[in-house]
C-alpha cells in the first residue's frame, strides 16, 4: 500500500462521534502492529476532500467525518510504529476505533 493509500484508509470515512475534536493522533494499524502515526489538523464531514487511491460512496457518507493531518513527528512516530496494539483490543472487537487518554465525559 502506498503511502497516499494508507493516509486516505486511515483518514476517514469514520462514524465518530464528538470526542474525535480531542484526539491528537491517528494511529494506521494492520494485523495488530502500527504501520504509521498521523497528526491530525481538525476533523470535518466526510468527503469534504477527494479522496485519490479510494472510491467511496456519498450516500453512505453521510453523518460520518474524516480527519485532515499529516504525518506526525519523527518523536512521536517512533513512539508507536512497530508495536502492537493488541493489549488494547479484545478479540472479536469490530470497534475501529479506539481511544487512549482521550476523556469520557463527552457525549458519543
Amino acid at each position: 500500500m502506498s503511502d497516499v493509500a494508507l493516509y486516505e484508509a486511515t483518514r476517514g470515512v469514520w462514524k465518530i462521534g464528538p470526542r474525535r475534536d480531542q484526539v491528537r493522533y491517528a494511529l494506521a494499524i494492520y494485523e495488530g502492529l502500527v504501520k504509521e502515526v498521523y497528526e491530525i489538523g481538525h476533523w470535518q464531514p466526510a468527503l469534504t476532500t477527494p479522496y485519490t487511491t479510494r472510491k467511496l460512496d456519498r450516500a453512505g457518507a453521510a453523518g460520518r467525518w474524516e480527519f485532515v493531518g499529516k504525518r506526525a513527528p519523527e518523536a512521536v512516530r517512533q513512539l508507536y510504529l512497530g508495536k502492537s496494539v493488541a493489549a488494547h483490543f479484545r478479540q472479536g472487537n469490530q470497534n475501529p476505533i479506539f481511544y487512549v487518554n482521550v476523556p469520557r465525559d463527552m457525549t458519543d
